[in-house]
């Protein structure tokens, strides 16, 4: 695990570009987190970083949003109403996990048995100011050295 601190709104989409330009599709990144934490900011960093020009917002009332073309892809779900497994079922969430797309998961408390073995875990907790943050990433090593 690594832990970082993000200062500002700035800082945070730079830790989420670094990151982005480190994936290569099809990875799961699980983000755990209470509200006003930034996750939604983190995937627009997140987008930059991994090549996709997209503006992003926050996926509450759509459950999923997608962002990217043919080449590239991320599926940024907002699981926060979700209660169970047949309301997960219906988002058709397991679908997804069957492309090579990158998956960017808000709420994953909600669904954290039924993530992939192999998910990426990022915690994000707030700092000693109200836009100061707390990112603890864990994963595979290349995703924790992209941080470093």
């Amino acid at each position: 695990m690594i832990s970082v601190k993000a200062n500002n709104f700035t800082e945070t989409i730079e830790y989420a570009k670094k990151l982005g330009s480190s994936l290569k599709g099809g990875e799961v990144i699980a983000y755990f987190g209470g509200l006003g934490m930034g996750k939604t900011t983190f995937t627009s960093g997140l987008c930059e970083g991994y090549g996709i020009s997209a503006e992003v917002s926050s996926p509450t009332f759509a459950l999923v949003n997608e962002y990217g073309n043919k080449d590239k892809k991320i599926y940024h779900f907002d699981m926060y109403r979700i209660s169970g497994f047949e309301d997960l079922c219906s988002t058709g969430f397991f679908d997804y996990l069957d492309t090579n797309a990158v998956l960017a998961i808000e709420w994953s408390e909600n669904i954290e048995t039924a993530l992939p073995e192999n998910y990426i875990r990022l915690e994000i907790e707030r700092g000693d100011s109200d836009e100061s943050r707390i990112f603890k990433l864990s994963g595979d090593k290349i995703y924790e050295d992209s941080w470093r």
